[in-house]
């Protein structure tokens, strides 16, 4: 895949050529080209960097193509009237073509030297709001895996962090000491996470070790970035994995305790949330099909439905959907869909009848049509009743 493996002297990167990888410009963006062609040939340095490279070398289609460069910010709003400039503490371009955003961001370094950086003697928190080099800019990202670039002059790989090793291997690996890592940033251990979820890799030993033995530190980073996080731990369809990882490393129970709490009495990895999960991943696969994002309303209340079930409670969705509102701070529109999702069950298990088929105007009536069959076919139950009132709902629609 990535022909033979070469190894770095030290401070100088390995440089894959083109026959040595699989990346070829037919698979970029041809607007990212369009940014990357046009750095290069006002002089300055512009890669393809961080997950699309990742992607690409993977035979994967990027979300997302992000550009690093030796142009300042300023540099590149100049060089492009379809630019704009976001951020107070690091300045990012956004170059637009449409409602893609191109990201451009001018290489950076932490606050130490580069020196410290590959050693990894640095201790306490760093910051990265100064500009750097190429190499700077790999040693103060995530993971291996996230630290390659592609040179559009000369379509080489350039690899400063072994990160071409590790797809090849399938590992997610820290970039650097991973103590110090993710206690610089308590959010990479999630990202961690996402990642082996997503493209099915195992995380390095020692940074697996760094993240069981700093779980807790996760409760220190700022509480929007975690919110954000944990629902990006459902995208791609591969919540359940994912949030098994989160429960076995102990971080689970760090953010959502009566989670944690109920997994831990209903059998730990065996438990039955990691059962709706996996229907939930089966139904985003199916939605992501047909191009349709699923809510994060039906996901926060698929995650909270282990709880939920066990108490087969009056009005304890809302009472268990609080859990996450304290802890997660989400957004309440997320809150109040997750709550009407868990208490349609009640609604939904009886047939229809008149005088109650009101519901089915409801604006998140097909979303707890879902709820309610995703956790009917984790408990492998009967969708009879649930199916009279899809069959009612198409005839109301056909009637009007």
């Amino acid at each position: 895949m990535f022909g033979f493996l070469k190894r770095a002297r030290k401070n100088e990167p390995v440089v894959y050529a083109r026959s040595e990888h699989c990346i070829s410009r037919k698979s970029i963006d041809p607007d990212a080209l369009k940014v990357l062609y046009r750095l290069s040939s006002l002089g300055y340095t512009a890669y393809l960097v961080g997950g699309g490279v990742r992607d690409l070398l993977m035979g994967h289609t990027p979300k997302d193509f992000d550009v690093g460069t030796s142009a300042k910010p300023n540099e590149v709003k100049r060089a492009f009237r379809n630019c704009f400039l976001i951020g107070r503490r690091f300045r990012l371009a956004h170059v637009r073509f449409g409602e893609k955003v191109i990201e451009t961001a001018t290489f950076r370094q932490n606050s130490q030297t580069v020196g410290e950086i590959i050693e990894h003697a640095a201790e306490g928190p760093m910051e990265d709001n100064t500009f750097g080099t190429p190499q700077t800019d790999a040693y103060r990202r995530d993971f291996t895996v996230n630290g390659l670039f592609y040179n559009i002059k000369d379509f080489t790989v350039i690899d400063w962090v072994g990160g071409m090793t590790d797809i090849k291997k399938k590992v997610i690996r820290a970039i650097g000491d991973p103590e110090i890592r993710f206690q610089e940033d308590p959010v990479r251990m999630m990202r961690a996470i996402k990642f082996s979820a997503r493209l099915g890799f195992r995380i390095e030993r020692k940074t697996l070790a760094a993240m069981r033995k700093y779980h807790r530190s996760i409760l220190t980073a700022a509480i929007p970035r975690v919110c954000e996080e944990v629902f990006r731990l459902f995208t791609y369809a591969h919540s359940e994995e994912a949030f098994r990882q989160m429960y076995e490393c102990g971080m689970l129970g760090d953010l959502i305790p009566e989670l944690g709490a109920f997994i831990d009495s209903d059998g730990g990895a065996k438990s039955s949330a990691f059962r709706y999960l996996k229907v939930l991943d089966e139904y985003e696969r199916m939605m992501s099909g047909k191009g349709i994002e699923v809510s994060n309303g039906l996901r926060a209340a698929v995650l909270m439905t282990g709880p939920l079930r066990k108490e087969r409670k009056d009005g304890a969705g809302r009472r268990i959907m609080q859990y996450m509102m304290s802890a997660l701070k989400i957004p309440k529109a997320t809150y109040f869909t997750a709550v009407l999702l868990m208490e349609s069950i009640k609604r939904l298990s009886a047939s229809p009848k008149k005088g109650k088929q009101r519901f089915i105007y409801n604006r998140d009536f097909l979303d707890a049509l879902d709820y309610n069959r995703i956790v009917l076919r984790a408990e492998k139950q009967s969708e009879k009743t649930l199916n009279e009132w899809a069959d009612l709902y198409e005839e109301k629609g056909r009637t009007e």
